[in-house]
């Protein structure tokens, strides 16, 4: 018979995929690039330009001189094209993180148009807050209110010491108090395991990488290509923005929502050891699963990594995970803390 999984096996069982599915962001970009620029090289042809791509890799790895052959000097040349491609790119993309590092909390309580309150506006949820930073050992939060009569929530920030949870009007009015203490939780959660810093880069960083191949879209078809050198430029400058869209729009994407699925597990299995209560947070995420549309955020599809459920206009109980959803099946999410609450009783 197999063991019971615990809490604290769902936490690092979590955090070990979540590390694995980070690798995957530079590693699907240098391969999607390395392949632009590989194919680059076989479709232009040109043992000149072949020979330029070469002496690029040599550079880098001087040794590998040995190992040419004509059969393989294209692939050789295509990986240098790709270090010249890849160290601007990702020199723009680590300037553009910098800025989201430093703002993107800003930006995210913008695209939500939450409003700063006071412990004199929301007493009770303001004690909820204290009550639950104090038992998670965590400073505390600002809090945020967005007018919506929905039922959701989020936090964000870029470590504890500047974070923020976020709440909509509905999760405060129609949730028991020991439910909204567990939902508080959950975000604690996502503070405590610094899921605000990797959720905040993602949705303001990634789409650096959708700007870049807009520039080369723009270059390539408002570019001249008067010599030869210039249209072999471009044609490989198509090709690594093609490369550089398909990480946009479609693999970046992926793995971002898998990372969410992957975090949402292990934020719920943090805010019910925090509160000693999984019951609670099963109970609350029934009750938000009926009703979780945030209609500011419709238009903000990125946000909805952070919330505590996908705040768009669509059903969150789904018969099975989806590759395409920003949380895991909310009924599976209800199953584990319940399971969980068993063993807490054993």
């Amino acid at each position: 018979m197999a063991e019971p999984i615990t809490l604290y096996d769902h936490i690092a069982d979590n955090n070990r995929k979540t590390f694995l599915l980070l690798l995957l962001f530079p590693l699907s970009l240098c391969l999607l690039v390395g392949l632009a620029c590989i194919a680059g090289v076989y479709i232009i042809g040109d043992p000149a330009f072949t020979r330029d791509g070469l002496t690029v890799f040599l550079t880098f790895f001087p040794d590998a001189h040995a190992y040419l052959t004509a059969g393989n000097m294209p692939v050789f040349s295509g990986i240098g094209y790709m270090f010249c491609a890849l160290l601007p790119i990702c020199a723009i993309a680590f300037a553009w993180m910098g800025i989201s590092y430093l703002f993107g909390d800003i930006m995210m309580l913008r695209f939500a148009r939450a409003k700063p309150i006071e412990q004199k506006d929301f007493p009770k949820v303001y004690r909820l807050v204290e009550n639950v930073a104090i038992a998670a050992g965590l400073p505390m939060p600002e809090v945020f209110v967005i007018d919506d009569p929905s039922l959701n929530a989020f936090a964000t920030g870029r470590n504890p010491q500047s974070a923020s949870i976020v709440l909509t009007t509905g999760i405060i009015d129609r949730l028991e108090p020991a439910e909204l203490e567990a939902v508080i939780a959950h975000e604690m959660a996502h503070i405590g395991n610094r899921d605000i810093r990797l959720n905040m880069l993602i949705i303001t960083g990634l789409g650096v990488f959708g700007f870049l191949a807009d520039y080369l879209r723009m270059y390539v078809t408002h570019g001249h290509s008067g010599d030869k050198k210039q249209s072999q430029i471009m044609i490989l400058a198509f090709l690594i923005m093609v490369a550089l869209f398909i990480f946009n729009f479609i693999v970046a994407p992926l793995i971002r929502l898998a990372i969410s699925r992957k975090r949402e597990y292990a934020a719920d299995a943090t805010g019910a050891l925090i509160v000693r209560n999984p019951l609670a947070l099963a109970s609350a995420l029934e009750k938000i699963s009926q009703d979780a549309r945030v209609e500011v955020l419709d238009q903000q599809p990125r946000m909805a990594v952070a919330c505590v459920a996908d705040p768009r206009d669509k059903p969150q109980a789904r018969a099975k995970d989806d590759l395409l959803s920003t949380h895991p099946n909310i009924q599976s999410r209800i199953w584990r803390l319940r399971r969980a609450a068993g063993q807490l009783h054993n």
